[in-house]
C-alpha cells in the first residue's frame, strides 16, 4: 500500500531535528509523498528549502496560518507570490479563519485570508483551509471566492454532518487525521467520514499534532509513519478495506495536488 500523507508540519522543531529518520519511519509503511505545510512566510521559507533536500518525498503550500495573521508583515502578499513559484509549492495556505483562540483579531484573520484567496485565484492554486469555530464566516469566504478558485481542501476536519455537508457543498475535498480516532472527542467526525464521496478524502498526519490514539506504545508526538492508523480507523468506518482508503486517498492527493 502507499500513502500519501496530506499534511505534515515538518518544521515544527519535534520533527525538524531528525527529518531524515521522520521519512525514513514513513518510507518503511509505505508513506511515500509527503505534504509540507506552511504556515508562516519563514516555515514556507523553510518548507520549500526542505523540499529541495527531499524533492521524491516532499511538496509544500505556502501561506499565513490565522494564528500569524496579526504578524504578517503589509507585503506579505508579494512575498507569498515570490515564495509560490517554487516548483515544490502545489497550493496557497494554511489559511482560514480560527475564532476559537484568536490568537489573531477576527478582523484582521478575515483581511488576510481573502487576501490568499485572491492571490490562489491569481496564480490558479489550490488552497489548503484551517478553520475552527469560524464555520459561517470561512463558508461565507469561500463562497464568494470558489469560482475563481481551481480547488479547496478542508485540511484537519473536525466537524459533523452539517459542517461536512456544507463543505462538500462548496466543492472541498477533506482531509482526516488522527482526530477520527478518538474515541471522546471524535464522535461526530466518526459519523460524519462515511458521509465523504470517495472521490473528495485524503488523509493527513498534522504531525506532530494528533497523534492517532489507537497507536499502542502511545508514542510521545505523532509521526507521518502513523498515517495508516488513521486510514485503518477510516476503513472500518467506511466499511472499506484498508487497502482501498490507501488507494482512493492516494489518488485524491495526486489529483487535488496536479502531481
Amino acid at each position: 500500500m502507499r500513502w500519501f500523507d496530506g499534511g505534515v508540519n515538518l518544521t515544527n522543531s519535534r520533527l525538524s531535528h531528525d527529518v531524515a529518520g521522520v521519512l525514513q519511519r514513513a518510507q518503511a509503511v509505505g508513506v511515500e509523498r509527503l505534504l509540507v505545510i506552511g504556515t508562516n512566510l519563514a516555515e514556507s521559507a523553510q518548507a520549500l528549502a526542505l523540499c529541495e533536500q527531499f524533492p521524491e518525498q516532499l511538496v509544500a503550500t505556502v501561506g499565513i496560518h490565522p494564528h500569524d495573521a496579526a504578524a504578517a508583515p503589509a507585503d506579505f502578499i508579494e512575498q507569498l507570490q515570490q515564495l509560490a513559484a517554487h516548483p515544490s509549492v502545489v497550493a496557497i495556505g494554511e489559511c482560514g479563519l480560527d475564532f476559537n483562540r484568536n490568537y489573531s483579531p477576527p478582523e484582521v484573520q478575515l483581511a488576510v485570508f481573502e487576501a490568499q484567496l485572491k492571490l490562489a485565484a491569481t496564480l490558479q492554486l489550490p488552497v489548503y483551509l484551517h478553520e475552527r469555530d469560524a464555520h459561517q464566516a470561512q463558508c461565507e469566504l469561500l463562497e464568494r471566492h470558489r469560482a475563481s478558485i481551481p480547488k479547496m481542501l478542508t485540511h484537519c476536519f473536525t466537524g459533523g454532518k452539517k459542517e461536512l455537508a456544507r463543505y462538500l457543498e462548496l466543492g472541498c475535498y477533506i482531509g482526516i487525521t488522527g482526530w477520527v480516532c478518538d474515541e471522546r472527542r471524535g464522535q461526530a467526525l466518526q459519523q460524519a467520514v462515511i458521509d465523504i464521496p470517495d472521490n473528495r478524502l485524503l488523509v493527513e498526519t498534522d504531525a506532530p499534532y494528533l497523534t492517532p490514539r489507537t497507536v499502542r506504545p502511545r508514542p510521545a508526538f505523532n509521526e507521518p509513519c502513523f498515517l495508516p492508523a488513521v486510514g485503518t480507523v477510516l476503513a472500518q468506518l467506511r466499511q472499506q478495506t484498508v487497502a482501498e482508503v490507501a488507494a482512493t486517498t492516494w489518488q485524491n492527493s495526486l489529483e487535488f495536488f496536479s502531481l
